[in-house]
């Protein structure tokens, strides 16, 4: 036989292939590609999901800032030119609404609550402030905003966000976005500058005034117009973004993957349903430092634990 004689390729058939007979792509694309499709597909048939707890002062404007971050009437105020008080939050409360925007549909649900901070020095952290901080960052994502920054001057907007960034680094309290979950450098680049605007100063306004021809989203003072969307007037729309424009996704995976997750293991451990063995895990209080890892079954642990290839 000769060797340099080869049996005919399929593709290379002399017989004439009909148009409803494709083309043989040995070396063609596979199709991969279309997973993204078939993801986004199937998200915007479920939709996304996004629940936000907010936290502060009694009448301190949380309620407004949720309708303003949003866009829509989350808390129903009352109608203008009624004289009305906007009413407080008197107890813990949930809201869920469906929002749509371009077909993406996202189930919001807001919790308010009642008053939490009352007691707060609006100059410092407190013991009981810092202790609460110290427990709430191993449980959820902390975004701190200094809420009605329009009652304050540039210069003290600008000295008390510098004494509250002390605070949290003096007490290893870690507000979200946290440094140890920076992947990248186009993370750690991003990440960096909203760090150093912690805590965001806001105002917020669900209501529309007219400013130079336009509508816009402000506080009407007898000075002028408070515009919410400048970043002139205020910082509003940094936390507009981190929370929905370029970090939600992310807020929610490390929520899943790694709150949830830690507090699974602590239950599981407390009510021992996990024997004990190489794979048993003691867990001390965990300080908020120990937080390195947004993988499944990460658990935060003191260096006298297990290793982690134990787990």
């Amino acid at each position: 036989m000769d060797p340099l004689r080869r049996s005919p390729s399929p593709c290379s058939s002399s017989r004439p292939s009909s148009p409803s007979t494709p083309a043989c792509e040995m070396f063609g694309p596979i199709g991969i590609e279309a997973v993204l499709g078939q993801l986004k597909i199937k998200a915007m048939k479920m939709g996304f999901e996004f629940n936000i707890m907010v936290v502060g002062q009694s009448g301190l404007g949380k309620s407004t800032m949720v309708n303003t971050l949003f866009k829509s009437k989350v808390w129903k105020s009352n109608p203008p030119g009624l004289g009305l008080p906007t009413p407080q939050t008197l107890q813990l409360h949930s809201v869920t609404h469906v929002i749509e925007e371009k077909g993406v549909k996202l189930k919001l649900t807001v919790t308010d609550t009642p008053g939490f901070g009352d007691q707060i020095n609006n100059d410092n952290l407190r013991p009981l402030d810092i202790e609460f901080l110290q427990r709430l960052c191993r449980t959820v994502n902390v975004v701190p905003v200094i809420a009605r920054a329009d009652s304050l001057t540039m210069e003290e907007r600008e000295a008390f966000r510098h004494r509250i960034q002390k605070n949290l680094r003096t007490h290893c309290i870690d507000v979200y976005p946290q440094k140890c979950f920076d992947e990248d450098i186009n993370d750690k680049i991003l990440n960096s500058k909203l760090r150093d605007r912690i805590p965001f100063a806001v105002v917020g306004a669900d209501r529309e005034h007219l400013v130079n021809g336009r509508c816009v989203l402000g506080r009407k003072t007898k000075w002028g117009i408070i515009e919410v969307e400048n970043m002139a007037h205020c910082e509003f729309p940094l936390l507009r973004d981190l929370l929905i424009r370029s970090h939600l996704q992310d807020l929610k995976d490390i929520t899943h993957n790694v709150h949830y997750e830690n507090y699974r293991v602590i239950r599981l451990n407390e009510s021992h349903l996990l024997p004990r063995g190489p794979g048993w895990v003691n867990l001390d209080p965990a300080s908020p430092g120990q937080l390195t890892s947004r993988r499944p079954f990460k658990v935060c642990r003191g260096a006298h634990d297990v290793s982690e290839d134990e787990f």
